[in-house]
């Protein structure tokens, strides 16, 4: 089929299918149910000049934007009629209790395959900002995804005066080739895969690319003189932190994976795959076009990346010439200067900037410390083309993480089931070693397994994160499912806890669903382990995570019901 069509490529998308909106048994105030249909389907989508059949959702190219408020429930039924095995993740939702809609591929669920289907139901409560929504099966989630918005809880309003405008802009990656096809064939050799073609701004390359044009290949986005706009940002590229800027703009940044932070005021913003950022812009420059950009942030020295730029374009509606006026011809937009494709500086300062809007119930006293090591390896494979005859692979802790492919690990998990995994994820590395020095070739390859690390209910946690130099050093956006936790510090170098407690802020930390782990550094989350299940921590860039990239936390019901996963839906997908 024909991929649908959006007037002018507005920026807002509408969602197609069935949706229904009726009162929910929540005990919260007018909070209601929304219900949604999500076709997985083939679509023909033509990029620089290039038609490719990839997979989406209702035929849409991002998928389509759900909205609801603090509050609400969604319950959104999947099927599945592309040739591909698929999950949905809905990245940044806590999902209490509700673990079995959390999506990714074999931890919570078996697959929803060709012909099938599986409905995701869950409450969004406590959550206010921006999420996502994106596949979580092989690379399908390059073209698979859309925004999650949640609105404020109904009677209450933003911690900021009320924004004139909303804009949502979804940051991704293009392949002039099927994804699936690539992260294959980077699997058959051993090697990494090849780099993307473009990125895109909400689906759209922008017109700095050949064979893409203003008119047709450009998102606009309207703004009037002197008003207040929401952008709504998320970075939903495959494998590249992006850094973000409009040219003669300030951002003032409200809000950050979907928890409202101190505004603070920037030119630019680094987003790593997964994060999301509010931001406030103000009508105050000429009127005029002017470039949104986006393009790398690249640490890891020496890999080859996507060094393109993709624009979009921030229209005022007084300009003298317009998008939607055909009787002049259109002046080209203000660019902005980026930085550095390497500017880790400008990286540190805005990553450090977020502290939470109030003060912050950080666990004080820890039950669990846990010290993670996080980075790259290579498996010897003469045959294989990764480096010297070698393999490319990656781990947390010398473990490169496999999933099963029988049962899920939350099904095995409920059902008791034998075989599929092992309790004895460690809680530190095998060995001491100088992380971000010169790490000795014995450990460039790590052990393979299916290893969770099991958590009493309640416990209080705390997890360094230890980026290596095995490879390269690389900043690694780290994604807890079922979970936000405080990043209460980060660092570079080795991580030493006599001193580097001293840095901890336990005040007013940000809380993230996902941090970056500075490159050749390091970073300290807490949380209390307070949501039952089995919950995957992974670094969110797609190539990592397919090299095994990953653990698993493995969240022991408490005491009552309230305090337990509910039971499996009667459509949970079986594995076969």
């Amino acid at each position: 089929m024909e991929l649908p069509k959006h007037p002018h490529h507005s920026l807002f998308i509408f969602v197609f299918g069935l949706v229904l909106v009726f009162p929910s048994a929540l005990s919260w105030k007018d909070a209601v149910t929304h219900v949604h249909q999500f076709v997985i389907q083939e679509a023909s989508v033509k990029r620089l000049c290039k038609t490719q059949h990839v997979m989406t959702v209702n035929g849409m190219y991002p998928g389509p934007t759900l909205e609801i408020k603090n509050g609400d429930t969604l319950s959104v039924k999947v099927i599945n009629k592309g040739k591909y095995n698929v999950t949905i993740h809905w990245h940044g939702v806590r999902q209490m209790r509700t673990g079995w809609a959390d999506g990714p591929e074999f931890v919570t669920q078996c697959p929803i395959r060709p012909g099938g289907s599986y409905t995701y139901r869950f409450t969004v409560r406590g959550q206010e900002g921006t999420l996502w929504w994106h596949a979580h099966s092989s690379w399908l989630r390059a073209t698979v995804y859309g925004a999650l918005l949640i609105q404020p809880r109904e009677g209450t309003n933003f911690p900021f005066a009320k924004p004139d405008r909303q804009s949502t802009l979804l940051l991704g990656e293009w392949w002039n080739a099927n994804p699936v096809d690539v992260v294959r064939e980077a699997t058959r050799t051993g090697a990494a895969p090849n780099i993307s073609d473009a990125y895109t701004i909400n689906g759209q390359p922008g017109d700095l690319y050949n064979c893409s044009t203003q008119v047709a290949d450009t998102v606009v986005v309207p703004i009037s003189s002197g008003e207040t706009n929401l952008l709504r940002v998320v970075n939903s590229a495959m494998n590249q932190p992006l850094f973000f800027t409009i040219a003669n703009h300030k951002f003032t940044v409200v809000g950050a994976d979907a928890s409202y932070v101190k505004p603070f005021t920037t030119s630019v913003l680094m987003l790593g795959p997964g994060q999301t950022t509010d931001v406030l812009i103000s009508g105050d420059q000429p009127a005029g076009r002017y470039y949104m950009a986006a393009r790398a942030y690249q640490s890891a020295q020496n890999a080859p990346f996507d060094n393109t730029t993709t624009t979009a374009i921030l229209e005022y509606k007084s300009a003298a010439c317009s998008s939607g006026n055909s009787s002049c011809s259109l002046t080209n937009p203000i660019m902005p200067r980026l930085p550095a494709f390497n500017d880790t500086p400008t990286v540190t300062a805005f990553s450090t900037s977020f502290r939470s809007r109030e003060r912050a119930l950080v666990p004080a006293q820890i039950d669990e410390s846990l010290f993670f090591t996080v980075g790259l390896g290579l498996n010897n494979c003469p045959q294989c083309q990764g480096p010297n005859g070698t393999r490319f692979t990656a781990s947390m802790n010398n473990v490169s993480f496999s999933l099963p492919s029988n049962f899920s690990l939350l099904q095995a998990h409920i059902q008791g089931i034998r075989g599929v995994f092992t309790s004895d994820f460690p809680a530190a590395p095998p060995r001491v070693f100088d992380y971000t020095g010169n790490v000795s070739r014995s450990l460039w390859q790590p052990a393979t397994g299916t290893k969770l690390y099991r958590l009493k209910y309640g416990s209080r946690v705390q997890v360094v994160l230890q980026d290596t130099s095995i490879v390269t050093p690389e900043n690694h956006p780290i994604h807890l499912h079922g979970y936000d936790f405080y990043i209460i510090a980060e660092g570079f170098g080795n991580y030493n806890p006599k001193t580097d407690s001293s840095k901890f802020n336990l005040v007013d930390p940000p809380l993230r669903n996902t941090a970056a782990v500075p490159v050749g550094g390091w970073a300290v989350i807490r949380f209390v382990a307070d949501n039952p299940g089995v919950w995957l921590m992974h670094c969110h860039l797609d190539v990592h995570i397919t090299w095994g990239l990953a653990m698993a936390f493995l969240v022991e019901d408490g005491v009552g019901k309230l305090e337990a996963i509910e039971p499996p839906p009667e459509d949970l997908p079986i594995c076969s």
